[in-house]
């Protein structure tokens, strides 16, 4: 059954006022206990792969605490509906195009993310997104191939525990929003329900539209089983089913109606922006690569109207040039079947010389 007629103003309006509320509770109840709550910190840390997951009780007060929580528990149990085919071939996509779609993840998803207004000033209160652009954009970068990865939710896998660690500094990040006296109650609970929807669908159908774009041919059913592994990864983020698409037509819809509801100029976006532009421009000083263009690809990919609204001072690409980039990526596009977990660690490789080359 379609969520279509779900997504009207008063249904996304009542998800702005929830949050997650299995891990908001586990936080007031660790953060209740200085101890614990530094405690906390020291075991998420230390959380590598989902193995760590299978035994957490070892004796002590705090240990049996975390072992008895429901969050912990249910930390590695996919949803009912999670269908391990589609899960398998979104995977193996997500090998195939990994270098063109991490670097959309900095492009595309972030700056889409910054144009809801509402959603970017938790962004904003935090700091790290302006002071440590890079470190964390690398952080979620790092997500993303953990949660992509072909045996992600094996016990050898960090699907499970990465998304555990970022559900869990959600709720903390929502705890201490709320305590800070220039959030406006007005807009919602932090993080909320609807923001965590859009922010997954910049993580699946925007950055398929994305690679549309840059002139990548992609199939229904590939869109499909990625979509879905996202979906996966939203709900053991705590997102609510509803808000999950379960076709093509129901994604387009959300994120029309989302977009439609959010986006809009503000300080905060802009500035987000600035902080991801600067980073990106000197990232690339070192290098060949023509900032102006990137920058330019950038406004190409989000749409002028989008560029507007972040203030995203860049030139347009010209024809010539987008046609070249599509022709480039329709061959790219057109590679014959690669073993996608060899494709999958060549990639990730890749990243990590670029990663230590960029932060150490």
């Amino acid at each position: 059954m379609e969520n279509l007629a779900l997504y009207t103003n008063e249904f996304l309006n009542e998800q702005r006022q929830s949050g997650d509320v299995a891990a908001d509770e586990f936080i007031l109840r660790q953060f209740s206990d200085p101890e614990a709550k530094k405690r906390l910190r020291t075991w998420l840390n230390r959380l590598e792969n989902n193995m760590q997951l299978e035994s957490t009780a070892s004796g002590d007060s705090f240990s049996d605490t975390i072992s008895s929580s429901d969050l912990i528990r249910n930390a590695r149990q996919l949803p009912r509906w999670a269908d391990p085919t589609l899960m398998k071939r979104g995977s193996a996509f997500f090998a195939a195009h990994a270098e063109a779609i991490m670097s959309l993840l900095g492009l595309l998803s972030l700056p889409y993310c910054y144009a809801a207004a509402d959603g970017a000033m938790v962004l904003q209160l935090s700091e790290r997104m302006r002071t440590d652009t890079g470190r964390r954009l690398f952080e979620t970068a790092d997500f993303v191939w953990a949660v992509m990865a072909p045996e992600a939710f094996g016990r050898l896998g960090k699907g499970f525990s990465s998304i555990l660690q970022v559900r869990i500094n959600h709720a903390a990040a929502r705890y201490y929003t709320l305590q800070n006296e220039d959030w406006e109650n007005s807009l919602g609970v932090p993080l909320n329900q609807e923001d965590m929807a859009g922010t997954n669908l910049s993580l699946s159908l925007i950055v398929i539209r994305g690679l549309r774009k840059l002139g990548y041919t992609i199939q229904y059913e590939e869109q499909f089983a990625f979509i879905h592994v996202w979906n996966v990864v939203g709900s053991l983020l705590g997102i609510h089913d509803d808000l999950l698409p379960n076709t093509g037509k129901e994604a387009q819809l959300l994120e029309a109606m989302i977009r439609k509801r959010q986006f809009k100029p503000s300080t905060q976006g802009q500035s987000l922006t600035k902080s991801l532009t600067n980073y990106l421009s000197s990232s690339l000083q070192s290098s060949s690569i023509n900032q102006p263009e990137v920058l330019g690809l950038m406004r190409f990919l989000l749409g002028d109207e989008v560029a507007k609204l972040l203030n995203l001072s860049a030139p347009q690409l010209s024809t010539n040039k987008i046609r070249l980039l599509k022709a480039l990526n329709l061959f790219n596009g057109l590679k014959g079947d690669e073993n996608s977990i060899s494709a999958y660690h060549q990639a990730l490789r890749k990243f990590r010389l670029q990663k230590q080359a960029s932060i150490g």
